[in-house]
């Protein structure tokens, strides 16, 4: 069985997930609701994470528990020198990038967690089963708020 290989890719996806919402809360600060919901929903990414790495044991894997934090301060530094370099684009469009970006990756990890339950019921591996029926509508729902925002802010971003 391979069901390591697909908890091992979903734990380093979910972290990178976790990661993108925090990014896009800190670059959008300004916009509250993006502020505010994309860090409630990089709470689940840090649940996953911390329930994979507890699957992976059964598998002989150490995944990290701890998940990957806010943005670090090379991170920051290179984004206000680009827009002191003027190469920061204006803050709509920055936003759209932002969320199309954040959708394609949650659109993996969903895939990714339909995977999970696929094997773990081939397999016979109720845990796992049941671990991928917890989290997984989580990340679609994460999915439907970044295409929400994105429908929300395009017309106003492109026609403008």
């Amino acid at each position: 069985m391979k069901l390591d290989l697909v908890l091992k890719e979903l734990h380093r996806a979910e972290n990178e997930l976790g990661h993108l919402l925090l990014r896009l809360s800190e670059r959008h600060k300004a916009d509250h609701e993006t502020y505010h919901v994309a860090r409630d929903l990089a709470v689940w990414c840090q649940d996953h994470v911390r329930l994979l790495a507890e699957a992976g044991d059964a598998y002989g894997l150490s995944l990290d528990p701890s998940p990957a934090g806010e943005p670090g301060p090379v991170e920051r530094v290179r984004e206000k020198a680009a827009e002191w370099l003027g190469r920061r684009p204006e803050p709509g469009l920055l936003l759209l990038a932002d969320l199309r970006h954040l959708y394609r990756t949650a659109s993996g990890v969903s895939l990714d967690w339909e995977l999970l339950a696929q094997a773990a019921q081939g397999a016979r591996r109720r845990g796992l089963l049941e671990l991928a029926g917890r989290c997984h509508p989580q990340t679609l729902r994460q999915l439907r708020w970044a295409e929400a925002r994105l429908k929300e802010s395009a017309t106003q971003v492109l026609v403008s």
